[in-house]
């Protein structure tokens, strides 16, 4: 194959070239000096594998930009381009960056363009460099204290990372910067932060600008080298290598939040929370990551029944962890604990006998994991929850309680999961209760079974809902679904994804 036939894939090709003439230099006599050349090459090819990848997804965001600024020209849309500006102009300049080495403009190559202004002024203007100086919260003009406080939150992910807004929200609800209040909750005050934060150019949208719901977005890379990321360092801790070990260090202070930028193994002393760490609100050891690939485990699952001791926790994730087989009864102890995040645990397959006693939690997260055998008692009781997801229905025995009994006491519930496991027993009438859910707003129902049988389970939504997601449908019509009453109001007017 050609170097040029594809160049996604010409490091490949390279790569697998270099292999085979390393094996055919090495059958000829080997040398050491020339192998250690080599293996440079080697190491260079490897470290650019993902060039034109990259080249890509920055020629499409540059496209992108471009296509829209075209729309807002094409349709004579003064307000916009009057409003965003400086905004629109940034967006094309930092794109362009990213896809011109400065190389390129150099003096020697000036030509003149079709007015006799020369085109390297204006390139060499693009490409200018900013002097390097240490930024201070007054450099982005942020007046608001909230606003401050979640900004500086956000230095604990990697310069240049995707963040999830999701996962940004929840760490600040963890961190206790944004509270229910009367009139919203948490999440929505969240959004309103992003948002804001969007406004202020401190942030930027990540993905399709086209699409206005902001799902992912980056910091700015000055944030996380500037003159206040040492007030985070402060009382945090960060797990950056490979392999980490907790409760053999001496830190000197009282440390508020451990977040797991980078490990991949993870191991804990016995009595590890040590009183440094008693004080932890936030204890983010599993994947903020948005991709599967990204390995986290566990040498044992000890560590778990010292979690008694964090009474303080608010914010506990163990997002993707391996080796987590069962949650022990005690973090049912945890009265302080506002998120669980169990997403993808994918060895999980039992959780405590009850959970009656979280009364504080308002975000329980268990999708995606399959091997569960069912749910523990007490869910209908967290009256505070506001984001359930995962919530298994099986056989009766472990399945403690129904959809009616969470529609009749989670009055906050606003988003929910629903799975339907390979032993379901599904009581007539069961999915008629989703009406009776007073602040719903996203449900997703998934099944796991394939007989249609179970397709036709009397879906009755409730008025509130705007976006319904029905995944692994294993009916050939949704009519069975749905009653007939209700398909045009409630689905045709509302947000479907099968």
């Amino acid at each position: 194959m050609s170097i040029r036939t594809n160049k996604m894939k010409a490091i490949g090709v390279l790569m697998k070239q270099l292999t085979t003439s390393r094996r055919k230099f090495h059958e000829r006599g080997r040398d050491e000096s020339f192998d250690g050349e080599l293996e440079k090459l080697r190491l260079v090819l490897n470290n650019i594998k993902d060039v034109f990848v990259e080249v890509k997804k920055n020629e499409e965001k540059l496209l992108d930009t471009l296509t829209e600024v075209y729309n807002h020209l094409h349709r004579l849309d003064r307000k916009k381009l009057d409003e965003d500006m400086e905004g629109i102009c940034k967006s094309i300049k930092d794109s362009a960056l990213t896809l011109l080495p400065t190389l390129v403009f150099d003096e020697s190559s000036v030509e003149e363009d079709h007015k006799g202004g020369k085109i390297f002024a204006l390139l060499k203007k693009l490409v200018q460099l900013q002097p390097k100086r240490r930024w201070t919260l007054e450099d982005f003009n942020l007046q608001d204290d909230l606003l401050k406080a979640c900004l500086l939150s956000l230095s604990v992910f990697p310069e240049n990372a995707v963040i999830r807004k999701r996962n940004a929200i929840n760490l600040w609800i963890g961190k206790s910067l944004i509270k229910n209040t009367k009139e919203k909750t948490a999440e929505e005050l969240g959004e309103i932060v992003v948002d804001n934060l969007l406004k202020l150019k401190v942030i930027a949208h990540y993905g399709n600008r086209k699409d206005p719901l902001v799902k992912k977005f980056q910091i700015l890379p000055d944030i996380r080298h500037g003159a206040f990321y040492p007030q985070i360092k402060a009382d945090g801790l960060e797990l950056e290598q490979k392999r980490v070990k907790l409760g053999d260090r001496y830190f000197g202070h009282t440390i508020r939040t451990v977040f797991n930028i980078g490990s991949s193994y993870l191991n804990f002393k016995p009595q590890w929370v040590t009183d440094e760490l008693k004080d932890l609100e936030v204890l983010q050891l599993g994947r903020w990551q948005d991709s599967a690939l990204h390995h986290i485990e566990v040498g044992s699952q000890e560590f778990l029944k010292e979690l008694r001791y964090l009474k303080k926790l608010k914010y506990l994730s163990l997002r993707g962890i391996s080796n987590i087989f069962e949650l022990p009864s005690s973090i049912g102890e945890l009265e302080s604990l506002i998120i669980l995040d169990l997403k993808a645990c994918h060895n999980l397959e039992r959780l405590p006998n009850d959970i009656s006693s979280m009364k504080s939690l308002t975000h329980l997260i268990m999708s995606d994991c399959c091997l569960l055998e069912g749910m523990p008692k007490g869910i209908e009781k967290l009256t505070n929850l506001q984001v359930l997801r995962g919530f298994l229905i099986t056989a009766y025995e472990k399945t403690p309680c129904t959809i009616s009994d969470l529609a009749y006491n989670l009055t906050n519930l606003r988003r929910l999961s629903i799975r339907i496991g390979s032993e379901a027993v599904i009581w007539g009438g069961e999915f008629r209760s989703l009406q009776n859910f007073p602040s719903l707003k996203h449900l997703k129902i998934s099944w796991s079974v394939s007989d249609p049988r179970y397709a036709k389970i009397g879906i009755h939504l409730p008025v509130s809902l705007k976006k319904l997601h029905l995944e692994c449908f294993p009916g050939k019509s949704l009519l069975g679904c749905f009653p007939m009453s209700i398909r045009r109001s409630h689905i045709l007017a509302r947000e479907l994804n099968i």
